[in-house]
């Protein structure tokens, strides 16, 4: 879909990062934010005052939207366009004492529920010493003088 086949109508009822996605597709090459915004804006008939009041959310949504990827030099293009690599640095290697084996693991694990029964063991031992206790009632104090 190109903006120059677009009804002004469809136009305004998109949302400002719709159009960013077709700006950046119709134009095949990174922008600024603020050459992005300042298109929207001609599209919208938004004058200087609209632009200097929205542009700070206008980014936010761009930062949000996972359809867009900041370059360096803070040119934005379409995330499609670039694959993200994950790179590990070939001087650090991870020795094998640093991996929990699956014994391991499973160990800690037991550990864990162990400390946790001992834990209910305990409660439970509180709940039964709390049934044992007298019952306690209030007195007033003239029935503490009639005792004495």
């Amino acid at each position: 879909m190109e903006l120059k086949n677009m009804s002004r109508e469809e136009i305004e009822m998109m949302s400002y990062t719709d159009l960013t996605y077709i700006i950046l597709k119709d134009n095949k090459k990174p922008m600024n934010t603020a050459d992005l915004f300042k298109k929207i804006c001609e599209l919208l008939d938004f004058g200087e005052d609209e632009f200097n009041a929205k542009i700070g959310d206008y980014y936010t949504s761009l930062t949000i939207d996972k359809r867009f990827y900041m370059l360096d030099g803070a040119l934005w293009d379409l995330s499609e366009k670039h694959k993200v690599e994950l790179q590990i640095d070939d001087e650090e290697e991870i020795s094998e004492d640093e991996i929990d084996s699956e014994e391991e693991v499973e160990d800690e694990m037991d550990e864990a529920e162990d400390s946790l029964d001992s834990i209910d063991s305990i409660d439970d031992d509180i709940d039964e010493a709390d049934d044992d206790t007298l019952d306690l009632s209030i007195v007033s104090e003239d029935e503490l003088e009639e005792e004495s």
